[in-house]
């Protein structure tokens, strides 16, 4: 796990060092043990090393081979990397080094971008071929690994988060009005290629991108998957067998490809309690779990240290229990959003941060549930949207997902931003994509291969990679996902959602876990606003930074900060926070930038 970053000019110049220079630093926290660069005429490479597999410095980053004429830079960890080794060594290439990042330079040459199909893991890279003049980028199936960039005609200038770019300069800091409005209806979520600065993309999940010297570009998306029957009909004692089977391989995978202790985000839910379970069940003895909790508010518990605690003892884990006080989190605000790569409406990204940084004094690698309400249906809005029968699919889904729709977008806004309804089309778009039996089909695999990447998983990776801890998400397992798409969703919601999950509970955990209904990171002081944290948000949304930028109509923020606990999402998250993020991620992260 690392930070990665790198420069090619297409006109004629060399790479600017200075400029990756800047970005490597500012890559320092993903990748604290080590730090390197390289460089060929018109290609700079900068990288940050997290050692977590081969701690030798064979290992270290950028890796060069130029026997093969080959550079790399790679954020990730691939799980099936001694297999993939010993087929290479077949082939007949030989190693230096140990670990993962050298079996993908070595697979690059045997089979070019195809390559990417045979990784099984999580991960971001880049390769300079050096005799050919090429840059090679790719990333993995579902988006776990970042991978921004900014290109003109000049040159093209990759990293890991946008706050490396924006130090590198030259970037064009305007707000793309089409991803403000993504931000702002998809619970802030902004689908790729889109960032919400007009200067800044992000390579797609399963997608490659490939530049040449003069600028030209060729780019593929490698991966589809079908969310319809296998032709094969299975029964529901088969498909939990199969589904508790690829879960337990996943979880072990993760557990096995480290040379460092890994623990557990042990959140008192059902998804995080079966990782710990499934751990026990493959033989691992010594469990290391982490939990976090806040203080309580009159409408929300801020802890579920009830649940946590019985299944860490249960496995005798080594369990450690964090209560973090609502004055630690105002203070700590700001390193939180300063670690955001992009604006992140989740009020459990600052949980997340304060975590992070005491599990990161134990451990240097974590697995984590993100993605088994998305992959098995958990969320309550599915059931919901289950239920709907009229409308086109696009309708289903807005009532029950859409944190605004487009006339209140359209209040909330200035002049210069009321443009057309484009979340709407986004989604009618996906939503019509083919290889979906039924419409919850649909949505499953939208949620899980668009919504996701740049919610829940964007937020473990920043919050967890801003102390140097790689979170490993095992229900994001693309043969996992693959599987479960072709679940009948029925089968996925029974009995409310995640079915599967809870069946295969049964007996590995205590029954309050599993019957509990679905629980969040909770954080009530983000969402029941009051107190200091509004007077915060009121000194945000007043302030002349705010004023002049002119996003927001004064009389939508008035309205809101009259009574800022009436105003919440159809997913429950506070409208007025949602302002006062965006903008003060937009005065921590862009306005202080002089490039």
């Amino acid at each position: 796990m690392c930070g990665i970053c790198g420069e090619l000019r297409f006109d004629g110049r060399e790479a600017d060092l200075g400029a990756v220079r800047r970005m490597t630093a500012r890559l320092e926290r993903r990748g604290p043990d080590h730090g390197g660069s390289y460089s060929d005429g018109p290609l700079g490479f900068g990288h940050r090393r997290l050692s977590i597999i081969d701690l030798s410095e064979h290992a270290n980053q950028p890796m060069v081979d130029q026997e093969l004429g080959l550079a790399l830079v790679f954020n990730g960890t691939i799980y099936n990397y001694p297999a993939l080794r010993e087929e290479l060594a077949d082939l007949g290439y030989h190693f230096f080094s140990h670990g993962d990042t050298e079996v993908i330079l070595k697979a690059f040459h045997a089979w070019g971008p195809e390559c990417v199909q045979r990784l099984h893991g999580m991960f971001a890279f880049a390769i300079w071929r050096m005799r050919e003049k090429t840059l090679f980028l790719a990333r993995d199936r579902l988006g776990i690994k970042p991978l921004y960039y900014t290109i003109d005609d000049d040159r093209l200038r990759f990293a890991s988060n946008t706050q490396a770019l924006l130090a590198a300069g030259g970037v064009d800091r305007e707000i793309d009005p089409v991803a403000l409005h993504h931000q702002f209806t998809l619970h802030g979520v902004v689908p790729a290629p889109r960032t919400l600065l007009k200067g800044i993309r992000k390579l797609g999940p399963a997608h490659w991108l490939q530049l040449d010297g003069d600028g030209i570009r060729r780019e593929q998306r490698y991966w589809h998957f079908p969310a319809t029957r296998p032709a094969q009909p299975r029964s529901e004692g088969e498909w939990l067998e199969a589904i508790h089977d690829s879960l337990r391989g996943a979880v072990e995978r993760r557990n096995e490809i480290a040379d460092v202790p890994v623990g557990v985000l042990l959140s008192g839910g059902l998804d995080s309690s079966l990782l710990v379970a499934l751990l026990a069940e493959s033989g691992v003895a010594d469990l290391r779990t982490f939990s976090v909790g806040f203080e309580d508010h009159p409408d929300e518990k801020g802890s579920e240290f009830e649940y946590s605690d019985p299944v860490a003892e249960r496995y005798s884990a080594r369990h450690h229990r964090f209560l973090v006080p609502n004055s630690e989190v105002l203070r700590r605000l700001p390193e939180a959003v300063d670690a955001m790569a992009e604006p992140m409406f989740g009020q459990d990204a600052v949980a997340f941060y304060l975590l992070g940084e005491q599990v990161s004094k134990e451990v240097k690698v974590v697995q984590s549930g993100q993605g088994a309400d998305e992959v098995f249906g958990g969320y309550f809005w599915y059931p919901r949207m289950q239920a709907e029968t009229g409308g086109e699919p696009v309708e289903r889904f807005a009532k029950h997902y859409f944190d605004r729709d487009h006339d209140e977008y359209r209040q909330m806004v200035t002049a210069a931003y009321r443009g057309d309804d484009h979340t709407r089309e986004l989604i009618a778009r996906l939503l019509a994509e083919p290889d979906a039996d039924e419409f919850m089909d649909a949505v499953l695999r939208m949620d899980v291969t668009t919504l996701i990447v740049d919610d829940p998983v964007k937020r473990v990776d920043n919050m967890t990679m801003a102390w140097g801890l790689e979170a490993r998400v095992p229900f994001l397992d693309h043969q996992l996902v693959e599987l479960a798409a072709r679940c009948p969703p029925a089968l996925k919601l029974k009995e409310g959602g995640k079915y599967p999950l809870k069946a295969m509970a049964r007996g590995l955990l205590p029954d309050a876990v599993i019957d509990r209904p679905k629980g969040y990171f909770p954080m009530p002081a983000l969402k029941y606003v009051r107190g200091e944290f509004l007077d915060f948000m009121r000194d945000i949304l007043t302030s002349d930074a705010c004023r002049s930028r002119g996003l927001y109509s004064r009389a939508y923020v008035e309205m809101l900060l009259a009574a800022p606990e009436m105003h919440h999402t159809r997913l429950q998250g506070s409208k007025l926070w949602h302002l006062a993020l965006l903008e003060f991620w937009l005065q921590r992260n862009v306005d202080v930038v002089t490039g």
